[in-house]
């Protein structure tokens, strides 16, 4: 979905990622937040926008359920603990893209790149990520040879083992150690908000 576009249904994944990116002039793009099963695509529908401010790229394939705009209005009109629910999601995504701001500026590429990954992982349950160091270049706004070195290292330390289109994870609790405390902070944030989600 690009910036602009009519807002006229949300979709709630079961599984996969789905990066919401800011897109400059010169095409260039950076990743402002992610979202997975704890959430929802067009946060802006919660109240009551009809068109997206954000481009949506869709990192890691999966399932969801699709929802109008028009029902999710209804449903939140009519139910409170729905309504209750996507207010407190809103939250949670809103601290996320406030802690990726902070992170972006406060945080060596190789802690962020571990983070990302980590952030990846829990929402695919699957250590092996269809992703390409294109595309982490783009998410953690470098160019691609800053990302191939953070990469490396990371594979040099045995945490990650990288394949064409592929990153797999090999070592969880390593990569938690090197990663920032925004990790950490994320979760506790989302699990604080929504706190029978398993992200």
């Amino acid at each position: 979905m690009d910036a602009d576009s009519s807002l006229d249904h949300v979709f709630f994944p079961d599984s996969g990622v789905v990066s919401v990116v800011a897109v400059y002039a010169d095409g260039s793009i950076i990743e402002m937040a992610t979202i997975g099963r704890e959430g929802c695509t067009g946060v802006q529908a919660i109240f009551g926008a009809k068109s997206s401010s954000v481009r949506l790229l869709v990192q890691i394939p999966g399932s969801a359920a699709k929802m109008s705009r028009v029902a999710l209005t209804r449903a939140m009109g009519s139910m409170p603990s729905f309504r209750n629910l996507m207010y407190a999601y809103v939250q949670a995504f809103l601290e996320q893209v406030m802690v990726s701001v902070a992170c972006n500026g406060a945080h060596s590429l190789k802690q962020r790149l571990a983070r990302w990954l980590l952030m990846m992982r829990d929402r695919s349950d699957d250590d092996a990520l269809q992703i390409t160091q294109n595309l982490l270049a783009e998410m953690l706004g470098v160019q691609r040879p800053t990302i191939t070195n953070a990469a490396q290292e990371l594979e040099h330390a045995g945490l990650i083992a990288r394949g064409l289109r592929q990153v797999t994870i090999l070592d969880r609790q390593g990569l938690v150690d090197t990663s920032c405390e925004c990790y950490q902070l994320v979760r506790a944030r989302v699990a604080f908000h929504l706190p029978k989600t398993y992200v």
